[in-house]
């Protein structure tokens, strides 16, 4: 504590007041004081000590000072009246506020002027008492002979934005053009910040090209605001209109926020050109680059993967001084996660722990890049080292662990981690049993997963589509299809709607179990409510006839979607051509792929390895040239099975030295054999020789 002087002037008290930067022992030098023999209090010393205390953990010492006010009755100026009152506003205590207003003469010795009847309108503001605030400029203004003035106005054009009652504060801007009171641009400014929060932007750019009109001029919040809106509803266009329009303004320039909020939605937009030309014309003007500049380009930068540019401004940033937060650090270790630059990686994590710069966060991004690399022990040991600091998983943790550990097989793990979360009551969400559930699905495990559904439930966790359509899938890989469909049917009962994904699942195990009436009746209940049935659906029902041998179904099922409108891909001709050759409707499979271009779809590979293949079965060998002769017109690259094809059907044929001749081609284009290549040659050679020795005997 500071020792007072025996003579203590309030001039002297004011002086040690200020020197003392902590509040609390200003406070503590100020009670002090007062009970010195020589202190008077002074107005000065109060207005200072008001001025100060707008933090919450200080706001109770106001009231003990005003009372020290009145009982000493020190006659103070409106301006320590009008410290108490934003004092009490900024902590969201407009009652207090209204007291000490309506108390003004007795506590401090003087009448509320125009400024005392602003400060506590807008005190009600701020603490989202409109209607009060309102009541307060109908009941109040005029009864002491105090007019309102222009702030007055304001802090009620600013009523109006709260309450969203935009069209009520364009019409008080032209009321008060009318009575002279001419708005300025914290008018004009509330409006255009309202509109532009609430998505009117075209309103919002509607008032502000009405203030040159009038003969204001826009500051540059008012560019800033709506070069933010435009970008954030990505209009780039226009944001950047709006920027050339501040550039180009003579009473105006672009501030640090101004760029920032460029470069941030260049970035966001993928023009990391622009945004560079952005930050170059920042530095050319000689704007200040702050963290978030910085931050804005490094992100957007790694999350193109060009860590080596994220890499340039990262070395600029800490060479002009400005330190990296963990925002920055994370964004830098997410770059180099995405392009698998592993030794940088792992440096820029250490750095991030010399420098204490880790949060989940970077354990989240970590974690994620290692399971997805299927770096399963060294995950898991950062998971460790994660717990074993008392870091807290988040939702977003367990979700990355527990689903790297099921794709990368590590299914016990992930179920002890799971378990030993819920026993802690800690963070779950929705995507880590999803995964679970997944995992011991595929795996077959479908009463561990059933029980994992079981205890999403009771921690609070409704069922979704990508829980339900895993379960349904298990149950269909397990042959278990009767199961599947009364799953399927308890979903509903279960809070989760059934998905188109659900549907296609169930009907592709019920059409490769060849039970197509049970198919088609989905189907219709699918359509019935609302699901519009997609190609994928079509396709699995195709697949399923043409596999059944229905193909008479299936072209009738085909015919159906090119009634709908429904465009076919190159997939789904392929099943029906592949069924075609399969019932021995050669020709008519081949007349399919002369009109897939009529629907803009152009015959792939499989295509013509598929037609190739019928036709050598139905030992038309010209036939089959004519298609491996298309497929090299096409510009198509004959693969191992085109040749594998080939080879077969010429040795079906009796045309071995054919296939010897294919062979080589095949070698010569670096196209390597397969067993089952040698396999059919083998077996043509065999044959060859068992019918010329059947011959001569």
């Amino acid at each position: 504590m500071v020792e007072l002087p025996k003579l203590l002037s309030p001039n002297q008290l004011l002086k040690l007041l200020k020197a003392e930067k902590n509040t609390h022992k200003a406070l503590a030098l100020f009670y002090s004081a007062s009970r010195h023999p020589s202190h008077a209090h002074s107005p000065a010393v109060f207005h200072h000590l008001f001025r100060r205390l707008i933090d919450p953990s200080l706001v109770s010492h106001v009231g003990r000072l005003v009372e020290l006010i009145r009982t000493h009755k020190c006659k103070c100026p409106e301006d320590v009246a009008l410290s108490v009152i934003k004092a009490y506003a900024k902590n969201s205590m407009p009652d207090q506020a209204h007291g000490v207003f309506r108390r003004m003469d007795e506590i401090f010795g003087c009448k509320p002027e125009v400024r005392s009847y602003n400060s506590l309108l807008n005190a009600f503001v701020e603490s989202n008492q409109w209607d009060k605030a309102e009541e307060f400029f109908a009941s109040s203004f005029g009864s002491r002979g105090v007019s309102p003035n222009l702030q007055s106005y304001n802090v009620l054009i600013k009523v109006s934005c709260k309450k969203l009652q935009f069209e009520k504060a364009k019409r008080l801007l032209d009321w008060m053009w009318s009575e002279g009171l001419k708005p300025d641009v914290f008018s004009y400014g509330t409006l255009i910040n309202a509109l532009a929060k609430s998505g009117e932007l075209w309103n919002a750019l509607e008032v502000f090209d009405e203030m040159p009109e009038r003969g204001v001029t826009p500051d540059v919040t008012c560019y800033n605001v709506l070069i933010h809106g435009f970008l954030r509803k990505g209009d780039l266009v226009k944001a950047k209109e709006i920027y050339e329009r501040l550039s180009e303004a003579s009473e105006v320039y672009p501030n640090t926020v101004t760029y920032n909020v460029m470069i941030n939605g260049l970035c966001k937009c993928g023009k990391f050109d622009e945004s560079f030309e952005m930050w170059n014309r920042m530095k050319k003007n000689e704007r200040e680059c702050d963290l978030f500049t910085y931050s804005s380009l490094i992100h957007g930068l790694c999350e193109a993967k060009n860590v080596d540019a994220a890499e340039r401004v990262h070395r600029e940033m800490v060479q002009s001084g400005v330190l990296p937060d963990v925002v920055t650090y994370n964004s830098m270790l997410n770059g180099f996660c995405l392009a698998g630059r592993i030794r940088e990686g792992f440096e820029l994590w250490e750095a991030m722990g010399r420098s204490g710069c880790r949060n989940v966060v970077s354990y989240n991004i970590l974690l994620k890049w290692l399971f997805e690399n299927r770096k399963v022990d060294e995950a898991v040991s950062v998971w460790e080292d994660f717990l074993k600091k008392g870091r807290i998983p988040d939702s977003t943790t367990y979700g990355v662990v527990v689903h790297g550990l099921c794709t990368n097989g590590y299914l016990n793990k992930a179920l002890f981690i799971l378990k030993e979360a819920e026993s802690k009551g800690a963070d779950l969400d929705t995507f880590a049993y999803s995964s679970m559930i997944n995992g011991l699905c595929k795996e077959g495990k479908l009463d561990e997963a059933s029980i994992v559904v079981d205890q999403m439930g009771k921690h609070g966790h409704k069922l979704n589509s990508h829980v339900c359509n895993s379960m349904i899938n298990g149950f269909i890989r397990a042959s278990k299809l009767e199961t599947g469909i009364r799953f399927f049917r308890e979903m509903t009962n279960k809070g989760c709607s059934p998905t188109v994904v659900s549907y296609n699942t169930l009907i592709n195990g019920l059409c490769k179990a060849e039970r197509f009436t049970d198919a088609y009746l989905f189907v219709k209940e699918m359509l019935e409510k609302g699901w519009e049935s997609d190609m994928i659906t079509y396709s699995l029902l195709i697949d399923g006839l043409c596999q059944g041998k229905k193909i008479d179904m299936a072209l009738n099922m085909w015919q159906q979607v090119l009634d709908k409108g429904l465009k076919p891909d190159v997939r789904m001709h392929n099943i029906v051509i592949h069924g075609l050759c399969s019932a021995g409707k050669v020709e008519e499979a081949l007349q399919l792929c002369f009109r897939m271009k009529q629907l803009n779809c152009i015959p792939n590979l499989v295509t013509h390895n598929t037609l190739m293949d019928g036709f050598f079965k139905a030992r038309d060998c010209n036939k089959a040239s004519h298609i491996w002769a298309r497929i090299l017109k096409c510009g198509l690259q004959p693969d191992i099975i085109s040749y594998n094809i080939t080879l077969k059907g010429l040795c079906s044929c009796d045309r071995l030295a054919d296939a010897i001749r294919f062979l080589d081609d095949a070698l010569n284009h670096g196209i390597l054999p397969t067993v089952i290549t040698w396999n059919i040659l083998v077996r043509a050679v065999i044959n060859n020789g068992v019918k010329k020795r059947s011959f001569w005997d």
